[in-house]
C-alpha cells in the first residue's frame, strides 16, 4: 500500500461528488472589505419564550442542514453555485440579563447593517422575540419598514404580565414607533391560538390581518401579491418575519407551539417565493424550531429549504 494514508486530521469523512455543489459551500466567515449577496446573523437566544424552548440552537443545526441542499433549481434551470452568503456567525448573548441580551441583539444587526457588505439578509433566531431588536436595527438604518409576518399567533400580548417574550414582539414594534400597524401584515392566524384582547388590538392598530380561514378562501399567492401591492407605496423596505409555527404540526413538529390547521409547507414556501421575489423585500427572519423537538430534523430541513427560496428567489 505504500505510503498512501486515508487518514484526513480537521476533516470530515463526507462524500464529494464533482458535480455537485451545496449550499454550506457558500457560506463564507464575514470579513472586513468582504462583499456577499446574502448577509447572514444567528441570534441564538430564546430565553423569553412562553413555551419552554431551545430555540437558541437552531441557527447551527440549520447552517449544518444547508449540506443537505444543492445550489441548483431545477425548476428555475439555475445554478447558484457562485452566491455568496456571508455568515456574521452568532450573536454572544448573556445567560442571565434578558434585556441585555436584547439590545446586544439589536447592536449586532445593526453592525452587520453597517457594513453594507450585502444587498440581503437573513436573520435566523431562535424565538420570535429576536423580531423586535433585528426590525428596530432595519428600521433605523433603512427607514420605514413593512413586515410581512407569518404566524399562528398575532404575538401583541401586553408586556405587565412577563415583560418581554416572544409573545410579544409586534407590540412592542408598534408602542415603540419602529413600525405602523399598517404598515403589518399578518398571514396563516390561527383559530382558537388567540385571546379577543389581541385580535381587537391588532384591528384597532391597522393591522391586515389574515386568518387561515381568509388563506383557505382567498388562496395565499392572491394574499401575499395583494398586501405587497399595497405596502410597496407605503415603506422604504419590506421585511419577512417567518414564525415556523404557522405550518400545521404535521408539517413542522419541532416548533414550541405546534398546532394542527395551520399552512402546509408547499405553502409556505411558495408565498416566501413570491414575497422575496419583490425589490423591496431584502430581508427574513427565522424563528420558532427547537430542535429538541423536531422529529429528523423535519422543521429544521424546511426551515433551511424557506432560506433557500429567500436567498434564489431574485
Amino acid at each position: 500500500m505504500g505510503n498512501f494514508s486515508y487518514l484526513q486530521p480537521g476533516k470530515p469523512a463526507i462524500f464529494k461528488d464533482q458535480y455537485v455543489t451545496k449550499v454550506n459551500e457558500c457560506l463564507l466567515p464575514y470579513s472586513d472589505g468582504r462583499k456577499g449577496d446574502i448577509g447572514l446573523v444567528g441570534l441564538p437566544f430564546s430565553k423569553t419564550s412562553i413555551s419552554p424552548s431551545q430555540a437558541s440552537a437552531a441557527p447551527a443545526i440549520i447552517r449544518s442542514i444547508l449540506g443537505g441542499f444543492s445550489t441548483f433549481s431545477g425548476e428555475q434551470n439555475t445554478d447558484y453555485l457562485d452566491l455568496k452568503l456571508l455568515d456574521f456567525g452568532d450573536v454572544d448573548t448573556h445567560p442571565t440579563d434578558i434585556e441585555g441580551t436584547i439590545e446586544r441583539l439589536y447592536i449586532s444587526v445593526k453592525e452587520m447593517l453597517q457594513k453594507n457588505a450585502s444587498e440581503r439578509y437573513i436573520i435566523l433566531g431562535g424565538d420570535h422575540g429576536v423580531s423586535y431588536p433585528s426590525i428596530r436595527a432595519f428600521k433605523e438604518h433603512f427607514g420605514t419598514v413593512g413586515v410581512i409576518q407569518w404566524d399562528a399567533h398575532h404575538d401583541v400580548r401586553n408586556l405587565d404580565d412577563g415583560g418581554r417574550t416572544n409573545g410579544t414582539p409586534f407590540r412592542s414594534l408598534i408602542e415603540g414607533g419602529y413600525i405602523k400597524g399598517e404598515h403589518l401584515v399578518q398571514v396563516g392566524i390561527r383559530d382558537f391560538a388567540n385571546a379577543r384582547e389581541y385580535h381587537e388590538y391588532a384591528k384597532e392598530k391597522g393591522v391586515a390581518v389574515y386568518s387561515m380561514g381568509d388563506i383557505e378562501n382567498e388562496g395565499i399567492l392572491k394574499v401575499i401579491k395583494n398586501e405587497l401591492a399595497r405596502l410597496e407605496g407605503l415603506v422604504d423596505i419590506i421585511y419577512l418575519s417567518v414564525d415556523m409555527d404557522v405550518v400545521d404540526q404535521a408539517y413542522a413538529p419541532g416548533c414550541p407551539a405546534i398546532g394542527p390547521g395551520g399552512m402546509t409547507s408547499r405553502e409556505l414556501l411558495s408565498s416566501i417565493s413570491l414575497a422575496a421575489a419583490h425589490e423591496k423585500v431584502i430581508a427574513m427572519d427565522l424563528v420558532e424550531i427547537d430542535p429538541s423537538k423536531d422529529f429528523r430534523d423535519m422543521t429544521s430541513r424546511l426551515g433551511a429549504l424557506a432560506m433557500l427560496r429567500f436567498m434564489f428567489s431574485k
